[in-house]
C-alpha cells in the first residue's frame, strides 16, 4: 500500500524531538501528497470492494471500507469482542486520507476517486514521496531521484483523471527545509521544484483541490518563516495549506495559526489534521519523541468541512488514527496497525 508513509511521523518543534509529525490530519477522500504511508495502499486495491459498499452516510470524504481500522473492527467482531469492536468503530466509521503508495500508484488514485465518485464525495488523499524525505526519522525515504518523483505524480495524476479529489501535498516537507542539519541545503532547490510542480500538475485537472504541508504552530512556531517556502512551493496556483498532519496540536491553536498565516499568503484556506489531537499534545519535554505514539491521546473532532471558521475549508482525519508513528513506545513499524493505541485513541475520546 503505502510502504511506510502512512505510518510517517512529524515534529512537533526541534527541542522536543528530532522526527517528524506523524502522518502526520488526516476530510473528504483527500490526497495529501506526502506523509507516512504503509506498505501497501489501504484497501481498494483489488476486485470490486470498497466502490461497491456503502460510505457512512454524511461523511464529507469517502470512508474506504478495507482500510486497516475496517479489518481490525471486522477481526474483533468476528471475536466476539463486542467492547473492543464499539470502540474501532469510532475509527472505521470515518473518513481517512488515502496515501498513494509506489507500487501502483495510478490504479491507487483511481480506484480511491472511483469509489468516491460513486458515493458523491471526494476523495481525501495524500502525496508523500519527496525524495530525502522525513530526515532519517522512521518514514525516511521517498522517490530516488527527481525523475523518479515526477514519473510517479504524473501516474497519480493520471489516475485522478476528472474525478473529485483533495490532496495534501508532502506533509513536512517544507518545514523539513526549514529545520538546520535536515534536509541537505543542494536539495532545497529541487524539492521546491518538485512540489510546485505537485500542485501545477494536480491543478490543472479539473475537480483536484490542492494543500500544500505547513507542520503545525509548535514546530514552526513564527508563522512568517513558513511564507517564502510555501510561496516557493506554490501555494499562490494551490488552494491553501495543511496543519498538524500527524500530530496533536489542538483545534483552536491550529485555527489561530492557520488565520495568522493565511494572512500572509493571499487569504488562502487551510486544513486542520485533527485525527488524535483531542488531548491536546503530551506535556512537558523530557520524552524526546514525545510525538510518536505519545500515551494519553485521543481521537479528535471527526472530519467535516463544516468548521465555523471562514479560512478552515475542512478538519481532517488525514493521518490514519491507529497506525503507529514507528517503533517508539513499543509501536509496530511506522503505518503498521498498532492495536491497543487504536483502542486508547478511542477510550480517552469517549472518556472526554
Amino acid at each position: 500500500m503505502y510502504g511506510t508513509d502512512a505510518g510517517r511521523t512529524h515534529r512537533t518543534h526541534r527541542t522536543v524531538r528530532p522526527g517528524v509529525l506523524a502522518g502526520g490530519a488526516a476530510a473528504a477522500a483527500m490526497v495529501v501528497l506526502a506523509g507516512c504511508s504503509s506498505s501497501e495502499p489501504e484497501g481498494g486495491t483489488g476486485g470490486n470492494g470498497p466502490s461497491d459498499r456503502p460510505e457512512r452516510a454524511g461523511a464529507p470524504f469517502w470512508v474506504n471500507p478495507e482500510n486497516k481500522s475496517a479489518k481490525a473492527l471486522d477481526e474483533v467482531r468476528g471475536n466476539g469482542k463486542k467492547q473492543e469492536a464499539a470502540l474501532i468503530e469510532k475509527i472505521a466509521e470515518q473518513p481517512v486520507g488515502e496515501w498513494i503508495g509506489t507500487d501502483d500508484p495510478e490504479g491507487d488514485a483511481r480506484r480511491a476517486t472511483e469509489a468516491a465518485a460513486k458515493q458523491g464525495v471526494p476523495a481525501l488523499m495524500v502525496l508523500y514521496n519527496i525524495p530525502h524525505r522525513d530526515c532519517g526519522q522512521y518514514s525516511q525515504g521517498g522517490a530516488k531521484d527527481g525523475a523518479a518523483y515526477r514519473d510517479w505524480l504524473g501516474k497519480v495524476v493520471k489516475g485522478i483523471g476528472d474525478r473529485e479529489a483533495w490532496l495534501v501535498i508532502e506533509p513536512d516537507a517544507l518545514p523539513h527545509i526549514l529545520e538546520p542539519g535536515c534536509v541537505p541545503e543542494a536539495k532545497h532547490a529541487e524539492q521546491y521544484t518538485l512540489m510546485n510542480e505537485a500542485v501545477t500538475e494536480l491543478k490543472k485537472l479539473p475537480a483536484t483541490k490542492v494543500y500544500l504541508d505547513a507542520g503545525n504552530p509548535h514546530w514552526i512556531r513564527d508563522a512568517g518563516r513558513m511564507v517564502e517556502p510555501l510561496k516557493r512551493a506554490g501555494i499562490d496556483k494551490a488552494d491553501g495549506f495543511s496543519l498538524n498532519v500527524s500530530n496533536y496540536q489542538t483545534t483552536e491553536e491550529n485555527v489561530e495559526y492557520g488565520n495568522r498565516l493565511s494572512s500572509m499568503v493571499g487569504g488562502k484556506n487551510y486544513l486542520v489534521d485533527t485525527s488524535r489531537n483531542g488531548n491536546g499534545p503530551m506535556e512537558g519535554d523530557e520524552d524526546a519523541e514525545a510525538w510518536c505514539n505519545p500515551p494519553g491521546r485521543a481521537l479528535g473532532q471527526a472530519p467535516t468541512t463544516d468548521t465555523g471558521e471562514e479560512r478552515a475549508d475542512a478538519f481532517a482525519w488525514i493521518k490514519r488514527p491507529g497506525e503507529s508513528d514507528g517503533t517508539c513506545k513499543s509501536g509496530p513499524e511506522a503505518g503498521e496497525w498498532f492495536h491497543d493505541y487504536a483502542l486508547e485513541l478511542a477510550r480517552n475520546a469517549e472518556a472526554g
